[in-house]
């Protein structure tokens, strides 16, 4: 057996959730199967370095000659890899598809190769409006593709009980082809380690306690929001805010200026302005006093387990597949968030934010909860969410999908 994985993002290039899901769920699978991996480069077809049963290859898409506005450029060179993508050959027993990007090539995989389609949702277009402000117009294609793929794939993955209740809600998917699999954690990498050297280059000062974000300027990841709450913050422990990569000139500014009132009002308050690399974001992790996920819309949130595999507690908006990692009042604190309907804004931000800051205070205030808090998301991580367990469920799947696609055919 096969699987053709298609995807965004792929090692060396993974800036979010579903790529550092991707990554570790086709290590573990190839040590099963035959994984191939067909992801975006830079320019031209490259093959990447893997190992065992696992081969990449990414693809590059020129943007040179498109008249197209900018905004769209992501549109169009994702599209084009995906015929790339198709007209290369396929080979594979199933095709499975993460994020939108990659949902062209499995429609045409599925048509063309009479290929089953797998198709994990780690996030759902419909669910991101703010993505308008992105790409235009683009946004009303990406819905469109993701809509056409989900209902049109033999199996669809919900990495929470949250989201299979997203899709039930918005799309027209038989409960049969509906499959519940969630995000892992890598336990021997993330765990904590004593290094500090990222702690020094990044001005943290070891010695005082600090709270901590990570995560890509977006109104996702509710960083505003986060930056907001700072002011309402006790002044005796450092903020960091690990936040790059904005989604547009606008949320960039508006980063800007929250921040620099932050600074102003609080006085410890430090802004890495890079994607952070891995064994950088463990040694973070792992001297935290507190992460905080203030997100307004979060399927899983695999970031809360890396910190809790660090044992780290964690302080997190009530939202999505948040409320089956982290655990309130025992790995950490779930702060309500009440959105306006039909919006991701919350119906009293200011509100919200005085809440968050406050379950941070607890949480700063308290060495002894700290402890037992993060002792307990350490044994969460373990029992709950290991890659390997995660693995072996999707090959289950991918076993019974083939059984009946062959009864069928």
């Amino acid at each position: 057996m096969k699987s053709l994985i298609l995807t965004n993002e792929f090692p060396p290039n993974i800036y979010g959730g579903a790529g550092v899901h991707v990554d570790y769920l086709t290590r573990e699978l190839s040590r099963l199967m035959d994984v191939e991996v067909r992801c975006f480069g830079a320019q031209g077809r490259s093959s990447l370095p893997t190992e065992g049963g696992l081969t990449a290859t990414a693809y590059g898409a020129s943007t040179d000659n498109f008249g197209a506005p900018k905004q769209l450029h992501s549109i169009f060179s994702a599209l084009q890899r995906c015929l790339d993508w198709n007209s290369a050959g396929i080979d594979a027993d199933i095709v499975h598809l993460h994020t939108w990007y990659t949902h062209l090539g499995g429609i045409l995989a599925k048509l063309n190769y009479g290929t089953p389609l797998v198709l994990t949702v780690h996030s759902l277009e419909p669910l991101r409006p703010w993505k308008r402000e992105q790409i235009g117009h683009g946004y009303d294609f990406t819905c469109w593709v993701e809509k056409t793929a989900i209902e049109m794939a033999d199996a669809v993955i919900a990495v929470s009980e949250d989201t299979k209740s997203d899709i039930q809600r918005l799309f027209h998917v038989p409960e049969q082809k509906l499959h519940v699999i969630h995000n892992g954690i890598e336990l021997s990498e993330f765990r904590v380690t004593n290094s500090r050297g990222a702690l020094d280059r990044f001005g943290v000062d070891p010695d005082r306690p600090f709270a901590l974000f990570v995560g890509r300027i977006t109104r996702q990841k509710g960083i505003i929001h986060l930056a907001e709450a700072i002011r309402h913050m006790h002044k005796d422990f450092q903020v960091v805010l690990c936040a790059g990569a904005p989604d547009t000139p606008e949320i960039a500014a508006e980063m800007q200026r929250v921040v620099a009132e932050a600074q102003a009002a609080h006085g410890s308050v430090i802004w890495v302005r890079e994607m952070v690399a891995k064994p950088d974001l463990i040694e973070l992790y792992s001297h935290a006093s507190v992460f905080c996920c203030p997100s307004v819309y979060e399927p899983f949130g695999i970031i809360n387990l890396e910190a809790m595999a660090c044992e780290t507690p964690v302080v997190a908006s009530a939202v999505g597949g948040i409320k089956e990692v982290v655990v309130h009042a025992e790995t950490g604190f779930l702060v309500p968030l009440e959105l306006r309907p039909g919006t991701f804004e919350p119906t009293d931000p200011e509100a919200f934010e005085r809440a968050f800051a406050t379950a941070v205070n607890t949480v700063m205030a308290d060495p002894a909860l700290r402890e037992r808090m993060g002792r307990a998301g350490r044994k969460r991580a373990e029992d709950f969410f290991s890659w390997e367990a995660i693995a072996a469920k999707t090959h289950r799947l991918y076993q019974d999908l083939l059984e009946k696609h062959r009864t069928t055919v």
